[in-house]
């Protein structure tokens, strides 16, 4: 399992891109595919694409494949492990009874991504929350957003937006208004560290007014964070 992090070429990991060459197969969202496709440049190599929502059958080619010896690397965007691909494939092998080595590759996460962006605003203890319902009931999801804000943590949102998904951000503002400084400072980050690149910081008070959609991650910061010239910073708590 690869992550490729934010998909720019040079954000990727020297070892990432080792594995990425060497694989006799490599699959992956098609979206995901298409960023690093300059890199699959090995005549031999199969590439298998699959759209959104088709986790689970992608990692069961890939059980497949790797059980019959092939050497498979399944791609992911930002770290493998951060809401990617790493937990469902090994699940899948676990339940096909599947035995093969397994590595991991780690990969820049978007809340990594977005945060070098703005400054260094998760310089201090951070959670990190996806607002996609899809797998997670929203009034779970919400009583995280809650305990984060009553902890005072800085808040890295990940899927805050989509086309039909509309609401949630406008309630996790709301939620955080109610432990937070209206003036608190936000910061959205859209394409991350690739192409189309776009960095605001505003407050908490007005964020959602920014464009905000899936190609987005939003830090949100806490009671200490503040704005230094064009940066967002969470003090760490040194004497300067």
């Amino acid at each position: 399992m690869v992550g490729m992090g934010p998909g720019n070429w040079e954000q990727m990991t020297v070892r990432a891109r080792q594995v990425l060459g060497e694989a006799q197969v490599v699959t992956g969202y098609k979206t995901y595919i298409e960023l690093i496709r300059g890199l699959l440049n090995n005549p031999e190599q199969r590439v298998v694409v699959s759209g959104m929502t088709q986790e689970v059958d992608r990692c069961r080619e890939v059980a497949e494949l790797a059980g019959q010896g092939s050497s498979v690397v399944l791609v992911s965007s930002g770290d493998a492990g951060i809401y990617g691909m790493a937990g469902i494939m090994l699940e899948v092998l676990e339940q096909e009874g599947i035995e093969v080595p397994v590595e991991i590759v780690p990969g820049v996460s978007a809340s990594a991504a977005a945060a070098a962006c703005l400054g260094a605003p998760l310089m201090h203890d951070f959670v990190t929350v996806s607002l996609s319902d899809l797998l997670t009931p929203w009034e779970l999801i919400r009583k995280r957003v809650r305990l984060a804000a009553e902890g005072d943590f800085v808040l890295a949102v990940y899927n805050p937006k989509s086309r039909q998904r509309v609401s949630q951000i406008e309630e996790v503002r709301r939620i955080l208004l109610e432990f937070r400084s209206p003036d608190t400072p936000v910061g959205i980050v859209r394409n991350a560290l690739r192409e189309g690149q776009e960095v605001c910081i505003s407050t908490l008070s007005d964020f959602t007014r920014e464009q905000i959609d899936m190609l987005t991650t939003v830090i949100i910061g806490n009671s200490q964070t503040k704005i230094l010239g064009s940066y967002m910073v969470t003090p760490r708590g040194y004497e300067l």
